[in-house]
């Protein structure tokens, strides 16, 4: 198994807990240095917050853990929707690696690819961006 299954098999395993919840059954970590510094699944409902996605969460769970996310690696089982992206490109996570793309609301989906545009010059460039099959 490689770091990246790795991961993403913990995504999904995140992405069940959001499902036993009646969430949309996603999953996120962030990994800097080969370590898992903050995780999270979908809560938008539970929390009645439309921000309490599992990117957004796995981020403020790294934040308050001390994490530094420049440089960091997030993995999800699905792709970082718009307002995801924002935040993403906010902290200037390097890398972003999901397992399903999102349809028109994904920050890789023109005309509103958030996450990989590089017209928004205060970001710095776009992180690298690693569609991953597993077969599922």
């Amino acid at each position: 198994m490689n770091n990246h299954q790795h991961f993403i098999q913990r995504c999904y395993e995140l992405a069940e807990l959001a499902a036993r919840e009646s969430e949309s059954p996603v999953g996120s970590v962030i990994v800097k240095d080969g370590i898992i510094i903050g995780e999270a699944y979908e809560k938008s409902r539970q929390l009645q917050d439309i921000t309490r996605h599992a990117e957004t969460l796995a981020i403020l769970d790294a934040r308050q853990r001390g994490g530094n996310l420049e440089g960091a690696i997030l993995y999800t089982n699905v792709e970082p929707c718009i307002l995801c992206s924002y935040v993403i490109r906010h902290h200037r996570i390097a890398e972003v690696v999901f397992a399903k793309h999102s349809g028109e609301l994904g920050g890789t989906v023109e005309p509103f690819n958030i996450l990989t545009t590089s017209h928004v010059k205060t970001w710095g460039a776009p992180p690298t961006i690693i569609p991953f099959s597993d077969g599922r």
